[in-house]
């Protein structure tokens, strides 16, 4: 029992070393990737792979957009900016690693995601504004 217990938990080791020496070599086949859109852009992909992401937006009609890191994090800030009327839509994809959304206090934030080894919070002191403000999903 305890011997295949040993080997299961040989192979489920195994098979993360071989994914991570996987994600160095696509990283050093592609180098370290980084996307910045101008700081005025209405909507964003911003892609980071083994590195930071550090974005101020200045956005006057800001839709949305993408960001995906990758064995990556850093800081995506919207306080500068001002949302679309109709609300934004903001897709985010991480894996290993993590990030900060910095948004104005009367935004509403509404979240729908799938925390693997994670977790999704709000640290504004007065918490999520009242439905009927500017919403970003």
């Amino acid at each position: 029992m305890l011997g295949r217990l040993f080997r299961v938990l040989s192979a489920m080791l195994f098979g993360f070393f071989v994914f991570v020496l996987g994600a160095l070599a696509y990283a050093a086949m592609k180098g370290r990737e980084s996307t910045t859109p101008e700081p005025d852009a209405d909507e964003i992909d911003l892609v980071t792979t083994f590195g930071e992401l550090r974005y101020e937006s200045t956005a006057q009609s800001f839709r949305g957009g993408r960001v995906t890191t990758w064995f990556a994090g850093g800081t995506l800030d919207l306080r500068g900016a001002r949302i679309d009327p109709a609300g934004a839509t903001l897709k985010t994809q991480t894996a290993f690693g993590g990030g900060n959304l910095v948004v104005p206090a009367d935004w509403r934030v509404e979240t729908k995601i799938l925390p693997l080894f994670g977790a999704l919070g709000d640290a504004r002191p007065d918490g999520n504004p009242p439905e009927g403000g500017p919403t970003l999903r």
